[in-house]
């Protein structure tokens, strides 16, 4: 089994350079940089397909304490690309754990990172914007440690022993326009039902565009019956699952790059039903009303950010994971028109005002840019799953539709 005094070393493409000690895989890997503010639910983290191919720093010091267990992953595998952490624990001690953070990661083929510059690491991320980097075990260790030269010497700090892998990094795919969709999506179709034998009260079809384990199962808690689809589900595909309402879920890439999925959403919404998207879903919902998106300069990842309700002053703490955001009307947040009727702006990011929700005013249709199946993360946006319930409930009994 690989040690835990490998030296290794994490170089971004703008040549700076973190010396530290390896865990996991042995290797190269290579990936957009990214850091994540949560500071528990790291195995949800790993595990959940819209940080695939990206390196994920944590900004909290100390992981792998509660190892990893058994019902915690939120999908088959581990996406990351690499993993970067201050302090990798030296014990575990859940009684949950059936294994090592290292060993799982080892075990899997991905390659972590221990170093003590992860503030200044996130830092630089925030100043510069989220970038491509590689993680190696392969690159000699310096003379002497980046932390101990003066700061012209140590920024940046790639010299002929990363000279050659700052190439490969620049040779590497950048995550605009990348469609990774297709990547992390589930092959063939299945369905969670609700539990304990009961019986179905709404037939929901899922697109699955990096869908994470619990979001299946909060609907099936409040008695949806879930056909999970692959990301490339044509309307019709969709429609033939003779759904009460359809869901478009988060997952990793550019959502320029993903036509297939706004040629789907447009087609559903021109069939009137109930449609309720997460992250990337919402951001498929954006383009498919005839707005853009852009890429964030570093992104939204983590357990904590504010997201305001403009309907209602609400302010709920929520989880987040997207790189992307929808670019809002020049007109602002109030009502604009769209091919399928009115709609508006519904949520705001209180740290930088990014749009997090939009609605249409005139149809059964919302979506917000972060997760409410808390998985990790707070509870807060749980009640929006209750909301498409009430939507379904609605539409079926031939009421107008009360929008979120």
């Amino acid at each position: 089994m690989p040690g835990s005094e490998r030296p290794a070393v994490l170089l971004l493409e703008d040549g700076r350079a973190f010396h530290g000690k390896a865990f996991g895989a042995d290797g190269e890997t290579f990936g957009e940089m990214v850091f994540s503010t949560g500071m528990t639910g790291y195995q949800e983290t790993l595990t959940d397909p819209s940080y695939c191919r990206q390196i994920v720093a944590m900004t909290a010091p100390h992981i792998g304490n509660t190892g990893i267990n058994d019902e915690d992953s939120e999908s088959r595998r581990i996406w990351v690309s690499g993993y970067v952490v201050r302090e990798l624990s030296p014990v575990v001690s859940s009684w949950r754990a059936r294994r090592s953070l290292a060993d799982e990661l080892a075990s899997q083929g991905v390659t972590g990172i221990a170093i003590t510059g992860t503030r200044a690491l996130t830092r630089h991320l925030r100043e510069r914007g989220a970038m491509r980097a590689a993680i190696s075990t392969e690159l000699s260790r310096p003379e002497r440690h980046p932390t101990e030269l003066s700061w012209p010497e140590r920024h940046p700090t790639a010299g002929a022993s990363t000279g050659e892998l700052l190439e490969r990094v620049l040779a590497s795919p950048q995550m605009t326009g990348a469609d990774l969709a297709r990547e992390v999506t589930t092959q063939q179709p299945y369905t969670v039902s609700p539990s304990r034998g009961a019986q179905p009260r709404y037939r929901v079809a899922a697109v699955d565009l990096g869908i994470k384990t619990a979001t299946p199962r909060r609907m099936a808690e409040r008695g949806c019956e879930v056909h999970v689809l692959p990301a490339d589900a044509t309307a019709d595909q969709i429609l033939a699952t003779g759904p009460d309402g359809v869901f478009f879920s988060n997952g990793p890439g550019d959502p320029a790059a993903l036509g297939y999925a706004v040629d789907a959403m447009r087609q559903v919404l021109r069939a009137g039903l109930p449609v309720f998207g997460i992250c990337l879903g919402s951001q498929i919902l954006g383009r498919a009303l005839g707005l853009g998106t852009y890429k964030l300069r570093f992104g939204h990842r983590g357990v904590n950010q504010p997201v305001k309700d403009l309907r209602t002053g609400r302010v709920h703490i929520t989880s987040h994971n997207h790189g992307f955001a929808v670019q809002p009307p020049e007109d602002g947040d109030g009502p604009f028109d769209t091919p399928f009727g009115r709609a508006v702006i519904s949520h705001r990011n209180l740290n930088d005002g990014v749009v997090e929700g939009l609605r249409l005013l005139d149809a059964p249709v919302f979506a917000v840019q972060y997760h409410p199946e808390a998985a990790p993360g707070p509870h807060d946006a749980g009640e929006l799953f209750g909301e498409f319930c009430a939507l379904m409930e609605s539409a079926r009994t031939g009421g107008r539709h009360a929008t979120p």
